[in-house]
């Protein structure tokens, strides 16, 4: 039934990351929205451009027809005033020659303006209607310049009207000359500019979409696998791989992920391979307490050696037992964050000493020569002393655990540079090339002959670095191992150190 709920409460987790419709869905959205952003840019841009291409084009060629227009009005102001003197005939006969015999009439219509305000004369020929509104006209004679303009729709069509006033000394019997031009053929070329840059537009805002939806799906495309292959490595399965088909970001975002995935698969190997171990190393202590604890119970009171000696073996294995729970108390409480250090000032002399004399009696058990080569003075150090201790009874142990009846291990310390130096040596089995960068992670162990959980020298690298010191393996397959313990003198210290 536990088990059950676990899988219950378990089973949105593993929906959320099965890649499915909803990832189908975010994939769309990242395309749609990524078109639509750049798409709108694009719009606003090309909209402001058509919008100001064709307020250029429009007021370009409205001035145009305008400066036409001004010229023709200049000169016919040349002309009336010189004229003025030649004029006989109050009705002006000159008047209505000039706008019959209008030079520019296929573009420019030329009114003449008597003093009603009535058209008497057109260079079209045709009379035009009496009620024909002219607000040029009305313009002018209430400008201070004599001048007016009108630009519009008059009768339906649109024009552009520009009147001026003849001077009243003319004495032509014509208030005004009015020149008349239709807009619908610029309106018309206008139009087609517009339209042909509007055109221009739209292909500039295809081949937008065109080569953002190319380069969106060389992007979405790999981020889809990236996303399948997370997916599957965060379910636990941490083969999944990503092949690598851009060398940019998302190719280096691939080696990421594949890189990943080597270290989970690497930590997953080591975190069973820790189990393992650990589970053999509890097995072993507590099937020997149990069969001494059994044979006890069935020996004679009488029986003092039988006695003696299982009781020695059932205090050893529970100290083992003991050493081994208190190694992984460390550990956890190193990767949480909550490894403290008491710090004081000590000799290390002293507890190197100790920890050589608890391992004397045991290499002598098992044929192993150690010697330690003590100096006659070391610098104090401030440390945690029960942690360095800790630290040196792991690599002391260590080296006994990996060497062999008949083989040395060497201890030694000396000062230099403001740092004491540790250093253990051994001539075991040592570790490989390959083992050699990793047997300070968690849950490694190189050698799964021998007994150990794999992670006190984890712990004794983490308790070192918290002292503002090192530890350092050297080693050679089958010539041995020296680990060199690191550790600055109070000198060295700047301030005081952290105490977690």
């Amino acid at each position: 039934m536990e088990r059950r709920t676990k899988q219950l409460k378990n089973a949105p987790f593993r929906r959320r990351l099965q890649p499915g419709r909803g990832d189908r869905v975010k994939v769309k959205g990242i395309t749609r929205r990524w078109l639509v952003n750049s798409l709108g840019l694009v719009l606003v841009v090309v909209v402001a451009l058509e919008i100001g291409l064709a307020f250029f084009i429009k007021t370009f060629y409205y001035n145009s027809a305008r400066q036409t227009i001004d010229s023709r009005t200049t000169v016919m102001k040349n002309y009336i005033v010189k004229s003025t003197d030649n004029v006989t005939d109050s009705n002006s006969a000159y008047i209505r020659n000039l706008v019959e015999t209008f030079t520019d009439k296929d573009i420019i219509e030329l009114m003449a303006i008597d003093k009603h305000g009535n058209v008497q004369f057109s260079s079209s020929g045709f009379q035009p209607a009496s009620n024909v509104p002219m607000p040029d006209y009305e313009k002018a004679k209430a400008s201070k310049d004599h001048e007016g303009e009108y630009i519009g729709k008059l009768s339906g069509e649109k024009i552009i009207a520009v009147t001026i006033i003849i001077p009243p000394e003319s004495a032509t019997g014509f208030s005004a000359l009015r020149f008349v031009s239709s807009l619908e053929d610029v309106d018309r070329q206008i139009m087609s500019l517009i339209l042909i840059f509007i055109a221009c537009g739209v292909l500039a805002i295809l081949l937008v979409i065109f080569t953002s939806s190319y380069f969106i799906r060389s992007i979405v495309v790999p981020v889809r696998e990236v996303g399948k292959a997370a997916s599957k490595i965060a379910a636990g399965d941490f083969g999944a791989r990503i092949d690598k088909k851009y060398d940019d970001e998302i190719g280096e975002l691939c080696d990421i992920i594949n890189y990943m995935a080597n270290e989970l698969s690497n930590a997953d190997k080591m975190k069973n391979d820790f189990i393992s171990s650990v589970s053999h190393e509890l097995r072993t202590p507590l099937t020997a307490i149990k069969g001494w604890g059994e044979t006890l119970m069935s020996c004679t009171p009488g029986d003092a050696d039988t006695i003696a000696k299982g009781m020695r073996v059932i205090i050893g294995e529970t100290e083992r037992l003991s050493s081994m729970v208190e190694e992984l108390l460390d550990f956890s409480r190193m990767q949480s964050g909550r490894l403290t250090l008491v710090m004081s000032k000590l000799d290390i002399l002293a507890e190197i000493g100790e920890a050589y004399i608890m391992f004397t009696e045991r290499a002598k058990r098992e044929g192993i020569e150690i010697e330690y080569h003590e100096p006659e003075m070391l610098s104090p150090v401030f440390g945690d002393k029960n942690r360095l201790r800790q630290v040196f009874i792991n690599i002391i142990d260590n080296a006994l655990k990996y060497s062999n009846e008949g083989d040395k291990v060497r201890i030694e310390s000396f000062e230099q540079d403001e740092f004491i130096y540790i250093v253990v040596s051994d001539t075991g089995c040592g570790i490989s090339p390959q083992d050699l960068p990793n047997v300070k992670n968690k849950f490694f162990k190189g050698n799964l002959s021998r007994r150990g959980s794999g992670i006190g020298l984890a712990v004794a690298d983490e308790i070192m670095t918290l002292h503002g010191g090192a530890l350092l393996i050297q080693s050679e397959l089958g010539a041995g191992t020296t680990v060199t313990i690191k550790i600055p003198v109070i000198s060295k210290i700047p301030g005081e150190l952290p105490t977690a």
